[in-house]
C-alpha cells in the first residue's frame, strides 16, 4: 500500500484529492494539512512514501517543505496551479520527483504516483519547455538587490545592508530594469515574483 500526506490549503480541494486517491486500491491516505509546517510534522509522524504539496500555502511554502523534506525519505509530488520556471527550478534543486499542474486529469496523478514510486520522476511538459527557454537574466547581486527592494528597503538602506555606495545600488538598479525589461522598480518586482525567480 503507498501511503500519502496531501498538503493542500484549499479545504475543499484537499478533501477532494482525498478522497480520490483513497479509490485506488494500491493507496491509502494517511493525513491531509493546510499548509506546509503542518504537511512536515504529519511526514515525520507518519512516514508516508509521498507527499503531494502545492505551493502557495500560508507558513511554509510548497518549496520550502520540500527543501525541509529532501532527505526524509518521503518522495515530494509538487501538485500547483503555477507553471512558473523559477519554482520549477527550485523544486527539482530540492529534489521533488514530480511537479504536476493541477488542470491534468486526476487520472493523470494516481499514474504519476505510481511511476514515482518505481523510481521515476514527474514533470509537467509545459514546465520543461519554459525551463530550457528561460532563465532568470540576473547576476545573484542583482537578485539579492531587488529582493531588498521587494521588501521595501529603499537605495540607503540596499546600500547599508549590502556594504556598497548608493550609486552602485542605483548601477545595479538600471541594469535590472535594463535586464527584466521594465521601466520601474514595482514593475521590476512584479516580473521577477511572476516568473517565480524569488528565493
Amino acid at each position: 500500500m503507498i501511503k500519502i500526506v496531501i498538503a493542500e490549503d484549499q479545504k475543499m480541494l484537499l478533501g477532494a484529492l482525498a478522497s480520490l486517491l483513497d479509490l485506488e486500491d494500491d493507496m491509502s491516505v494517511v493525513g491531509k494539512a493546510n499548509n506546509g509546517t503542518d504537511a512536515v510534522k504529519l511526514v515525520n509522524e507518519y512516514q508516508p512514501d509521498i507527499c503531494i504539496m502545492d505551493i502557495e500555502m500560508p507558513g511554509l511554502s510548497g518549496l520550502d517543505a520540500a527543501e525541509q523534506l529532501k532527505d526524509s525519505g518521503c518522495k515530494v509530488i509538487i501538485l500547483t496551479t503555477f507553471a512558473r520556471s523559477g519554482y520549477f527550478a527550485r523544486a527539482v534543486k530540492a529534489g521533488v520527483r514530480g511537479y504536476m499542474l493541477k488542470d491534468s486529469p486526476s487520472e493523470e496523478l494516481a499514474s504519476a504516483i505510481r511511476k514515482v514510486m518505481e523510481g521515476r520522476r514527474i514533470y509537467a511538459s509545459e514546465l520543461v519547455d519554459e525551463v530550457y527557454n528561460e532563465e532568470n537574466p540576473l547576476t545573484e547581486r542583482e537578485s539579492e538587490v531587488l529582493a531588498l527592494m521587494s521588501e521595501g528597503k529603499s537605495t540607503k538602506d540596499i546600500a547599508g545592508q549590502l556594504f556598497i555606495t548608493t550609486g552602485t545600488v542605483r548601477n545595479y538598479v538600471s541594469s535590472i530594469l535594463d535586464k527584466l525589461d521594465v521601466s520601474n522598480r514595482i514593475e521590476a518586482i512584479t516580473r521577477f515574483k511572476e516568473k517565480g525567480w524569488f528565493k
